[in-house]
């Protein structure tokens, strides 16, 4: 810090891995960040849960450390607000307190078969619309029916179904309230509206009036209260934002704020984004409220970072950094030598081939590792450019640049195969931290310190390079595209008799062990 006393915000950001509490400038910038983390709850294959007292804990924890920091450089703090990892559904009781230990988080798949029923009996196009999503084990609607019919006792103390981020909201305010971000993509409100759907309540046999209010990300939803304030270091009083998901919050933190604007978010997963006015109806696109209010098309391509951890893991058995990995993918040719990745590794979100499964095809003689590697980060790029063109063919537009954020955004080699896959440039915002930077323009707009969500983003939001595509890369990219969706497309009639071999290999199924993650 330099010193000079100034108001801050402080930002929250509740993830999958961890919590981490930030002290942010009036420029957006990090003054202080503190950190903590915790384990992911596996109890069974597809099951993926987490505490929310341990949310609680470590969040009340990285606050603690951030507001010293704050009263050590004698700072103000004006606003809270948080962001946080989606879907993960929390039942709460009256009291206030978590109904359930545990909680089903976005990437849990338990669900799957409420879904699969849902598609059987249900007319999709007919959801499209009334959703602007469609079906998913990730959307809370299907976990609260597998809780409803799974935990009835929870159920029956539950009065109000939270967020993550909305549990820390409550426990630092006692104010119950979900934000609009995360209600669009719930599969339960109606994007006409923008209100709880009471038709699809009914339909899904849910009860409306355990939701909490939708709220707009900047609105202020309480103030720290007395008991709050003593187990975190905020002053009592200081006034809490709605917030909003920590994936659409990162949008505003990399600038991507208005219609036409597009985003990857290269994490674990890949996330493509195209902002739009209106929600995209297609069956191979999900929906999401932006924190300005508009609307995100989005697609997911569930093995982005994830396929680069497989390699490494594979490969070379965790022994190599993933910087040696790209000096190795950074010795094969563009194209790696006619080699082909399909990155499939866990399947797919949407679609009729949630099963589908990776592949490498075109292996020759002439291949090693270095081929093997740069064929896995094109094949990713591959998918997510499958993926942009589904998203340009339903809005008619083009984007001319993608803002990138995330793990992903850090490597250069797999920075520049994307621009010259995609064949336009990637913006990297400066501050790689694009959940803090979302939820300090979200105070300042609720602190009056800018008139509107734009123009705080226009203000506070920094891109601190450019990668361009290679043209020669580009040419040979363009060629290998099709080659890759025709492989997508004709892999599909494997996947079920892949399954099929599975289920006759399987061992005879033990009790699930309770184990973390």
């Amino acid at each position: 810090m330099d010193g000079k006393t100034m108001d801050c915000t402080i930002a929250i950001d509740i993830g999958t891995g961890s919590t981490r509490a930030a002290l942010m400038g009036p420029d957006a910038r990090v003054l202080a960040l503190a950190v903590r983390e915790y384990q992911q709850i596996v109890p069974a294959f597809g099951w993926s849960e987490q505490r929310p007292a341990d949310w609680w804990s470590a969040a009340a924890a990285a606050l603690r450390e951030v507001t010293a920091a704050a009263r050590a450089a004698g700072h103000t703090i004006a606003a809270v607000a948080a962001c946080g990892q989606m879907h993960g559904t929390v039942l709460v009781d009256e009291a206030g307190a978590a109904a359930r230990e545990t909680v089903p988080l976005w990437n849990d798949k338990r669900t799957l078969d409420y879904v699969r029923a849902f598609e059987a009996r249900e007319d999709l196009a007919e959801w499209l619309p009334a959703t602007a999503n469609p079906p998913t084990p990730a959307w809370p609607a299907f976990k609260q029916q597998w809780l409803r019919d799974h935990d009835p006792a929870a159920w029956a103390r539950t009065r109000t179904v939270m967020m993550p981020k909305d549990w820390v909201n409550l426990r630092l305010t006692g104010a119950r309230a979900m934000d609009w971000t995360e209600a669009a993509c719930s599969f339960l409100m109606d994007p006409a509206t923008g209100d709880w759907s009471p038709r699809i309540f009914d339909r899904l046999g849910l009860d409306i009036t355990r939701m909490p209010p939708i709220r707009l990300p900047t609105e202020i939803v309480g103030r720290v209260t007395a008991e709050a304030a003593r187990e975190t270091g905020l002053s009592q009083g200081t006034p809490v934002l709605c917030g909003g998901g920590d994936y659409p919050v990162a949008l505003l933190g990399s600038g991507v704020c208005r219609p036409g604007l597009a985003s990857e978010v290269a994490g674990t997963s890949a996330i493509l984004t195209l902002v739009a006015k209106a929600p995209l109806l297609d069956p191979e696109i999900s929906n999401v409220g932006t924190a300005e209010g508009n609307w995100g098309g989005f697609v997911l391509l569930e093995s982005g970072g994830d396929a680069a951890r497989w390699a490494r893991r594979a490969f070379h058995g965790n022994a190599l950094s993933y910087a040696e990995i790209l000096d190795q993918a950074a010795e094969a040719p563009a194209g790696s030598r006619s080699l082909l990745f399909l990155p499939y590794l866990v399947g797919e979100r949407l679609g009729a081939h949630r099963n589908s499964r990776a592949q490498f095809f075109g292996l020759t003689a002439r291949h090693g590792l270095p081929e093997m590697h740069r064929a896995v980060l094109e094949g990713v790029g591959f998918a997510v450019n499958r993926h942009l063109a589904v998203m340009e063919r339903a809005t008619g537009t083009r984007p001319e640049a993608l803002i990138a954020s995330g793990g992903g955004a850090k490597a250069d080699l797999w920075l520049k195969i994307k621009a010259s896959i995609y064949d336009r440039p990637i913006l990297i915002p400066e501050e790689a931290e694009c959940g803090l930077v979302g939820c300090a323009i979200l105070a300042a707009v609720a602190t009056g310190a800018a008139r509107d969500v734009a123009e705080a983003a226009g203000r506070l939001v920094r891109h601190g390079r450019e990668i361009r595509p290679d043209p020669a890369w580009a040419d040979t990219y363009a060629r290998m595209q099709p080659v890759f969706d025709r492989l997508y497309a004709s892999a599909q009639t494997f996947y079920d008799d892949l399954d099929a071999l599975d289920a006759a290999q399987a061992p005879t199924p033990a009790h699930p062990h309770r184990r973390t993650a």
